[in-house]
């Protein structure tokens, strides 16, 4: 998964990448202090992605600002999440931006080539669940996985699910995402061969809780293989499908 510093130490071993050059790189400051934020410039060391951008309680300025400190630090692709028009608006003048206002992301920069082992598979229960699906397809797809969406294939209407038997046999990830009794990743649970990442959505009426009591039903699932993020967690579900896309074996 690191794939920056290990492409580092590949590029000094071939010749492409000087010694200096390397050790430039790797003494860079760990992080750019801006006053209101703290930028992790290591993050893509450690882990093998850069530090995204949470952009709810954030104002534009602070988003644009700290987008700016990225760019300017080397940082190529950007992603957003939780962004408001507003903010979107202030950084139309970003080269290469883009937002997305179904899942509320920004994404500085193109999406890279697909390069994980298989498919990302991405359903929801309904269509209102497609923002929380969206936050979840973008991650994913900006740190380089093919995702195939499947929405509004909910238990109410399970012959809609079962038409798309080959998507979900086929998929290396699947991340399932409903509201209400949260039934869906059960259901996809039992039937794929590959990890499911349940996200409960806070769609419902009042006894659901504002996802409350989809989190306790994906929780308490019959299924095997099937782990859960936080309420509304479209972003955790898709970094840690593209994870998951992308594991290597340790030696």
């Amino acid at each position: 998964m690191n794939t920056e510093i290990k492409q580092l130490l590949e590029g000094v071993q071939n010749g492409t990448v000087s010694v200096d050059d390397a050790l430039k790189k790797l003494k860079t400051a760990p992080y750019e202090d801006i006053g209101y934020a703290k930028i992790d410039l290591h993050r893509a060391v450690r882990q093998g992605y850069p530090e995204v951008i949470y952009g709810a309680g954030k104002t534009p300025e602070q988003i644009k600002g700290i987008v700016e400190a990225m760019l300017d630090k080397g940082q190529t692709r950007i992603l957003i999440t939780r962004m408001s028009k507003e903010a979107s608006e202030l950084l139309s003048g970003v080269p290469s931006f883009t937002y997305h206002p179904n899942g509320r992301v920004g994404i500085v920069g193109n999406i890279p080539e697909a390069t994980g082992i298989g498919k990302v598979v991405v359903a929801t229960g309904g269509t209102s669940d497609v923002p929380v699906a969206e936050e979840a397809a973008l991650t994913a797809e900006c740190f380089g996985n093919e995702v195939v969406r499947l929405y509004d294939v909910g238990v109410a209407g399970l012959h809609r699910l079962l038409s798309h038997m080959e998507d979900i046999m086929d998929a290396s990830v699947i991340i399932a995402i409903a509201g209400m009794e949260g039934a869906l990743a059960s259901v996809i649970g039992g039937l794929a061969d590959c990890p499911v990442i349940a996200v409960p959505t806070s769609v419902g009426y009042g006894a659901s809780f504002n996802g409350l009591s989809a989190l306790l039903s994906m929780l308490n699932s019959c299924a095997s293989g099937v782990s859960v993020v936080n309420i509304d967690n479209g972003f955790g579900a898709g970094y840690l499908a593209g994870m998951i896309n992308h594991m290597e074996a340790k030696k």
